[in-house]
């Protein structure tokens, strides 16, 4: 049996996440013409309604999975690189399948390299490093959608002024008077280690048609994104980054720099029974009109599900799907990060978060990765303990408001 190539296959997986959807909003429509009939729903058309809704979740995540393959590149160009790029390529795959370390010894000490490591390892070639990096944004739905800075210092500093910079209006050839000094502070964002450690056997290694570099980049690629995604929205900051959600939260009439702002739902555990919506539309204009243009949703796969049942006051579900299989589903017209790690809604949770996450939250990644090749520990397999150092926390609070699930 031939397997459909990957265009083919995008195609078929994003017409049946369209036919799904129009399936949904046709049962859900026949369970709110039942609501206003007869004051209830009909058990069998409500849960027609949510089998329709995990069968959309389920058709995205498909969808998702084979958008991210296609979008994988192959680690190639090592003929066009530089000669120390070739040198360090060559001597890295020698130690991979050999562990062989001299001529990784002799690269790192001309480079006089920076990213030493107090359990050892040696720097990944560039090619392998970036590839690591741009899988990690697509896997990531925070890092995809939040600021990245790359360091090569353990701290990132960064200065702001809390009391903002004294301006005016002179005439041209008026005084200048002098203006009050601002009042500064730093904001600090520690890289933390991420490590992890695949394993391989040795007639693995041993095989020259295996591209090391893609196996290993493949093999990190899910570790890393799921740790990193829990940390930069639930991190406490220890061993860690420090998640969005992590930070003391006020009542958004009451908000300060420091804290995360929060719009309530005024219903514990749920949207509001009539104009649900309004919630969201309150969300979205708490936020600053120069952050709203860049902003987005993020909500987990159950509250986005809630969500879908919406409608504005002419009948049009407030939730749109993605125009393309590798875009994003929309919600009052700015686009959603599905992030997994987001809370369910519950009494007094913040399960839904709207914000420009570009600007708002900072992910700090400290240049090079690090691969420490290990023989011994898990014979007859070949463990590469593997290893990056990155931090994460709110740079502008002013950027990310959240809705808590509560009274108030």
């Amino acid at each position: 049996m031939r397997h459909m190539d990957n265009g083919l296959e995008t195609k078929v997986a994003f017409g049946d996440f369209m036919q799904a959807f129009e399936a949904f909003k046709d049962a859900n429509d026949e369970r709110l013409g039942q609501i206003e009939s007869r004051m209830s729903a009909d058990v069998v058309t409500s849960d027609k309604v949510e089998r329709i809704n995990r069968a959309i979740d389920e058709t995205k995540s498909r969808l998702d999975e084979i958008t991210l393959k296609a979008r994988r590149p192959r680690l190639t160009g090592t003929d066009e690189a530089a000669p120390a790029a070739r040198e360090h390529k060559q001597a890295f795959e020698t130690y991979v399948r050999k562990g062989e370390t001299a001529g990784l010894f002799d690269i790192e000490a001309k480079a006089m390299s920076i990213g030493s490591n107090p359990d050892g390892g040696f720097l990944v070639p560039a090619e392998l490093e970036t590839e690591i990096g741009r899988r990690l944004s697509a896997a990531s739905p925070i890092r995809a959608i939040a600021g990245v800075r790359q360091v090569s210092a353990a701290v990132y500093k960064k200065p702001f002024a809390t009391t903002g910079f004294a301006t005016g209006w002179v005439g041209e050839t008026a005084a200048r008077p002098e203006t009050a000094s601002p009042t500064l502070a730093e904001l600090q964002f520690p890289a933390m280690e991420l490590y992890a450690m695949p394993a391989a056997t040795q007639a693995l290694l041993d095989d020259s048609a295996v591209n090391l570099d893609q196996w290993i980049a493949e093999e990190v690629q899910q570790v890393f994104a799921d740790q990193e995604s829990t940390a930069f929205v639930t991190g406490n900051g220890v061993n860690r980054p420090k998640g969005f959600l992590d930070y003391t939260k006020v009542a958004d009439a009451s908000w300060t720099w420091g804290s995360t702002g929060y719009i309530a739902s005024g219903v514990a555990g749920a949207f509001p029974a009539a104009n649900p919506s309004d919630k969201l539309i309150d969300l979205v204009y708490a936020l600053k009109s120069g952050y709203r243009q860049n902003a987005h949703w993020v909500v987990n796969r159950k509250t986005q599900g809630v969500i879908r049942k919406f409608k504005d006051v002419d009948g049009n579900y407030l939730w749109q799907p993605a125009a393309s299989a590798d875009g994003k589903a929309m919600l009052l017209n700015f686009p959603i990060a599905e992030s997994e790690d987001m809370p369910d809604i519950a009494t007094d949770s913040y399960a839904l978060s709207f914000g420009d996450f570009g600007r708002g939250y900072l992910i700090v990644d400290r240049v090079g990765v690090r691969v420490l090749r290990d023989p011994y520990s898990a014979k007859p397999y070949v463990l590469f303990y593997t290893t990056k150092r990155v931090g994460g926390g709110i740079q502008n609070f002013e950027a990310i408001k959240l809705m808590k699930f509560g009274v108030s």
